[in-house]
């Protein structure tokens, strides 16, 4: 008999608590979280709990045609107040979203656990990240899911050490997946941060028909 237990898929999204919780339980294994994001699902834990799995009904989502940015943002940009790169300190980036200290929140759901899962997936090629620099020094960044074949990224964690970084790098990177052909970026829940970038809520079934 064999001491492995068995994949189990996740249950339909409709049967989803009212604040969005689906399931608990299982891994983070690679297979896992890509059956979770391909289905509109995501992990989010506090690390004395068991692994909470989450598709929240209305979604918080970001068309990249309707990306705002206020004028003094425009100025940051063309002053190049800061530099952006991508996908070169994946580790910092994460270590960073899970260290920032947020308004509301004891401790961080980024934990070893999810900061080791996340790491196989961006050297598949998976997850992303974004880098924000002043001075050679990283003051800013973010990283998530990055579903090319759908054209959909889902954002996870962002953190800024200096004012504006984070949202510097966010709209640069809006601008790089509009260019790709993005047709949705995945915010997951609400926030007034993200809504004054253009984010809006939209129905959950609307946003699973994206990831058909």
């Amino acid at each position: 008999m064999s001491s492995s237990i068995p994949y189990q898929k996740f249950p339909s999204v409709e049967f989803a608590n009212p604040d969005g919780l689906l399931a608990m339980g299982g891994d983070l294994s690679v297979e896992r979280l890509l059956d979770a994001y391909n289905h509109g699902i995501f992990p989010w834990y506090n690390a004395s709990e068991p692994i909470l799995w989450w598709s929240p009904d209305p979604r918080m989502v970001l068309f990249p045609e309707n990306l705002k940015v206020s004028k003094s943002m425009s100025q940051l940009f063309k002053k190049e107040t800061f530099q952006v790169t991508y996908n070169q300190d994946f580790l910092k980036v994460i270590e960073n979203c899970a260290a920032i200290k947020r308004e509301g929140q004891n401790g961080t759901w980024i934990t070893e656990e999810i900061k080791d899962a996340y790491l196989k997936l961006h050297h598949l090629g998976i997850v992303q990240s974004v880098e924000v620099w002043q001075n050679k020094e990283l003051v800013g960044g973010l990283y998530g899911i990055y579903l090319k074949e759908k054209k959909i990224f889902c954002g996870e964690s962002m953190f800024a050490k200096v004012s504006n970084a984070s949202k510097y790098g966010f709209i640069s990177y809006v601008r790089k997946l509009k260019a790709e052909g993005v047709r949705l970026i995945d915010c997951q829940i609400y926030t007034g941060h993200l809504n004054s970038l253009g984010a809006n809520e939209i129905p959950r079934k609307e946003f699973l028909e994206y990831l058909k």
